[in-house]
């Protein structure tokens, strides 16, 4: 893989996991404030960006599998650690919102 094709995957990465992150948050504001449909669609737009993610991650994984190493750098580190951090960020964010729906539905 050219560097310039590795930049673009690392900042693909960067981009979802951060999309993902800051779309989690926006439905845990919208849960709060009682728009559940809003809330659910948010995670729904959360969970495209994850997919979007895991998509180059297999793609990444299918290329290691057949010997083309994928270089290992603080940029790499740095990009999953943003998609990790959106995954995370949509899980809690999903528990969260089932946490105010039963607050308001008492």
């Amino acid at each position: 893989m050219v560097e310039d094709e590795r930049m673009q995957v690392i900042m693909g990465l960067i981009m979802h996991g951060g999309n993902a992150k800051s779309q989690a948050f926006q439905a845990i504001q919208l849960a709060k404030v009682g728009d559940f449909d809003g809330a659910k669609a948010a995670i729904a737009q959360a969970d495209q960006s994850i997919k979007a993610a895991h998509d180059t991650q297999t793609d990444m994984l299918t290329k290691e599998a057949q010997g083309e190493h994928a270089k290992v750098d603080l940029y790499m580190v740095h990009a999953q650690d943003h998609v990790m951090n959106g995954i995370t960020f949509r899980d809690l964010a999903v528990e969260m919102i089932a946490i105010y729906q039963k607050i308001t539905d008492k």
